[in-house]
Order: structure tokens, then sequence, then C-alpha cells
């Protein structure tokens, strides 16, 4: 305005003098962000060297446990731990695949890294619910049907599966259907269902077909068991009828709604 005093005109030279308020921020959190940066870079490059380059943080030792018929030092040998690589490059994965392609009676394996120096392998092996004889051996079943051992002597407590499939249609029409391996399931969940006193004394799962499994015990008594179907009805039935009828020999629950029993 033709009509401004010097001191208005003074007042917006001041106003436009230096970048403005926007400007200065993005400045000063650009200087901020390269600061911390530099800051990043030099601290990362001690710890980058730290875990990898140095000799003090690598594999130097291997701990087992939980091992019940295995060997820590069979365990050691199948894992392969890569020692004196830095600790924080050992492949854990592929110890625990290694484990179980090599060790099948490994039914599970936590593979963790033990700072400064250490791998702990913390082993859980598989239990055998059955087994099977072939020969002068015996092959070990677990609770999920996996044959996963072969040992010469039979482990105490475990009852002998016998697989003595009947000539009838109706064990040829079970085979085909189901075939062996899921016959095998079945008799593990028939051994998992019976009351644990009943299992204690059992010596052997027969199976005939799929609804025709039975169960032998120490003592002579034999209980006709059915198909793996309704396990607990089974279960809480002939536990009632063995003490209604301690002197029987045989018993039946294949049908848990109209069992029977018989001998003495």
């Amino acid at each position: 305005m033709a009509g401004s005093t010097t001191a208005e005109r003074g007042e917006r030279q001041q106003e436009s003098s230096g970048p403005p308020p926007v400007r200065r921020l993005r400045r000063r959190h650009l200087r901020m962000i390269v600061i911390l940066g530099l800051v990043l870079v030099f601290l990362g490059i001690p710890t980058v060297w730290l875990f990898y380059g140095s000799d003090w943080l690598r594999a130097e030792r291997v701990s087992v446990s939980g091992t019940r018929v295995l060997t820590p030092d069979q365990v050691e040998a199948a894992a392969d731990v890569p020692l004196g690589k830095p600790l924080i490059s050992v492949d854990t994965d592929a110890i625990e695949t290694r484990l179980r392609q090599k060790l099948p009676r490994i039914d599970s394996v936590d593979v963790v890294r033990s700072w400064p120096h250490g791998i702990d392998l913390k082993v859980v092996e598989r239990t055998p619910v059955l087994i099977v004889q072939k020969g002068g051996k015996f092959a070990e079943v677990d609770d999920e049907g996996v044959r996963f051992a072969t040992v010469s002597e039979a482990p105490k407590g475990v009852p002998v599966l016998e697989l003595t499939l009947s000539r009838s249609s109706s064990a040829a029409a079970s085979l085909r259907r189901f075939g062996e391996s899921r016959l095998v399931r079945e008799a593990v969940g028939v051994a998992r269902a019976v009351p644990a006193a009943v299992a204690r004394d059992t010596r052997i799962v027969k199976v005939r077909s799929y609804d025709d499994i039975s169960l032998e015990l120490r003592d002579g008594r034999t209980i006709a068991w059915g198909s793996s179907e309704k396990g607990a009805a089974k279960a809480r039935t002939l536990t009632a009828l063995m003490k209604a009828s301690p002197a029987a020999r045989y018993f039946d629950v294949s049908v848990p709604t109209a069992p029977a029993s018989s001998g003495s």
C-alpha cells in the first residue's frame, strides 16, 4: 500500500525472513533420521560380528533330555549338530527333521538354542501300546497305530496284537475295505479304551475283523469287545459286569447295552 509506514514495511520484512516453520521442522526431522541411521549402523556392525564372526556365541555342546529307551549318545549322533558354527545360524528345523527320520522311536523333539554355546534336545519317545510278533522279534506299535521299532525282547506289560483274520466273507470284506493298517489302529483304539485294571492283565488283543476284536487276559479270561466304537460305554459296562460276575470266564460287551457273561 502506497501509504504504509516504514514500521509496517519492516514488520512485513521480518515475518517473511527465514524458511517457513513447516520446512524447518522437516529439516530437523531429516537430521534426526540421519543421526539415528548412523547410530544403528555403528551399533549393528559389532552386533552382527558378535553373532556371526566372534568365537563367543558358537555351538560347542549338545545336551539331551527325556530319553527312556534311546541313549543320549544315539540322539546326539542322529542330530548331527554342526559344532563350531555360530549358534544363531544352526538350523533347528533341520536337526528335528534328521532326528525324526533316523530315530522313529522319537515322537516329538524340541530343539532349543541355549546361549551362549549350547543346543538342547528335549525328546519325547513313543510308548508302545501293542506289539506284533514276527519270528523271534517284536514290532512296537504306538497309540496312533505306528510301528516305530523292532526289538528282540517284548516290553513288559504290553499286549501282543494278533491279526487272525478269519476266512469268513465279513472278515475278507473288512480287510479289503479298511486294510491291515486300519485294523491295527482299531486294535489300538480298543487297547486304549479298556479299563486300566483290565489293560494291565491283557495278554493278547485279537483281531478277526473290523467289528470282531477280543482280548485274552493273563488268567485265561476272554472279553469280546467288538469294534472300537463306543469304547467308553463298553469300558463302563465291562467294569460293572466283572463286579457282578467275578467268577465268569467270558464277557461280551460288543453291544454295551446288552452285555453277557458266562463260565465259571
